[in-house]
C-alpha cells in the first residue's frame, strides 16, 4: 500500500535552516535591531519568487482547474510549502516583535485560509493559489527595498539601491495589489455568491476566504499609499534643499565681486 508523506515538516525544517543561517551568519555583522527583519527577508526570499513558479506550474498542470475544482496533489504540495514559511515568520515574528499585532494577525488570517482549503475542504486551491501568486510576485523587489532601507542610513550603496528601487517597485505593487487583485476578488466573490461551489466548500469557509483576503487587500493599498505619500515628501524635501542651495550660490555670488568676477581673467 502506497503512503504519502506530508511534506510541510520538511519544508518548515528547510525555513527554519535559512533563518538562522541568515541571522547568525549571513547578516551577523548588522545591527541587532536589524537582523530579525534581515533574516525574515531571507526566508520570505526562498519562498516568494519560488511560489509563484510553483503555484503557476501548479495551476497550469490540472486542466479542471476552477473556482470549485477538487486540489491536486500539486497544489497541496505549494500550499504546504506556503504554510511552512508562514509558520516560520509567524514564529519570527511572535520571539522578536511580538507587539506587531497587525502582521501577527496577517499570518494568522493566512495560514488559516492555506490550512482550510489544504486540510479541511480539499478544494478552491486554484483560487487560493492564483491569490498566492499576486501577493508574492512583488516579493523580490520588496525583499530588496526593505534591505536596503534598512541599511540606507549607513551604506551609501543601500541609499542608492533603495531610491533606485522605491518607484518602480511601488509602480508594480500598485498595480498588482490595487487593480489585479480586487479584481480577481470580486470574480471569485461572484463565483461563490452564486452558489458555484455550495456543494464542496461550506459558506462559511469560501466567506472567511472572501473576508480575509479583502482585509488584506485593503491593508496593502493603505500601506503603499503611505509609502507614496512617504516619497513625495522625500522627492520634495531633497528638490526644496537643492533649490535652497542654488539661491544661496547666487546670493553669495551676488554680494561677492570677486566671485562674481571669476573666470573673467584677460
Amino acid at each position: 500500500m502506497e503512503t504519502h508523506l506530508n511534506p510541510l515538516p520538511f519544508f518548515f525544517s528547510i525555513f527554519f535552516t535559512i533563518y538562522i543561517i541568515a541571522y547568525f551568519l549571513l547578516f551577523r555583522n548588522w545591527s541587532p535591531k536589524i537582523r530579525p527583519e534581515a533574516a525574515s527577508c531571507a526566508i520570505s526570499f526562498a519562498h516568494g519568487t519560488p511560489a509563484v513558479i510553483l503555484a503557476s506550474k501548479a495551476i497550469l498542470a490540472d486542466i479542471a482547474r476552477g473556482f470549485a475544482s477538487s486540489n491536486t496533489d500539486f497544489q497541496n504540495s505549494v500550499l504546504d510549502y506556503s504554510i511552512a514559511y508562514f509558520l516560520m515568520d509567524l514564529l519570527h515574528y511572535l520571539i522578536f516583535f511580538p507587539a506587531d499585532l497587525l502582521f501577527i494577525a496577517h499570518h494568522l488570517v493566512t495560514l488559516f485560509v492555506f490550512v482550510t482549503c489544504r486540510y479541511l475542504v480539499s478544494y478552491g486551491a486554484y483560487a487560493i493559489l492564483v491569490l498566492l501568486i499576486l501577493a508574492e510576485v512583488t516579493s523580490f523587489c520588496q525583499n530588496a527595498w526593505t534591505l536596503a532601507r534598512a541599511r540606507r542610513a549607513d551604506v551609501e550603496f543601500a541609499d542608492r539601491v533603495y531610491n533606485l528601487l522605491s518607484p518602480p517597485f511601488y509602480v508594480l505593487y500598485s498595480i498588482v495589489r490595487g487593480f489585479v487583485g480586487p479584481y480577481f476578488l470580486y470574480k471569485m466573490g461572484e463565483f461563490f455568491f452564486n452558489g458555484g461551489a455550495e456543494t464542496v466548500i461550506p459558506k462559511w469557509v469560501w466567506m472567511s476566504w472572501i473576508f480575509v483576503v479583502a482585509a488584506a487587500i485593503s491593508v496593502s493599498i493603505l500601506w503603499i499609499t503611505n509609502l507614496w505619500i512617504e516619497l513625495y515628501r522625500e522627492r520634495s524635501t531633497k528638490l526644496e534643499k537643492k533649490k535652497a542651495r542654488e539661491n544661496d550660490i547666487k546670493i553669495g555670488v551676488s554680494f561677492n565681486p570677486h566671485l562674481k568676477n571669476r573666470g573673467r581673467r584677460r
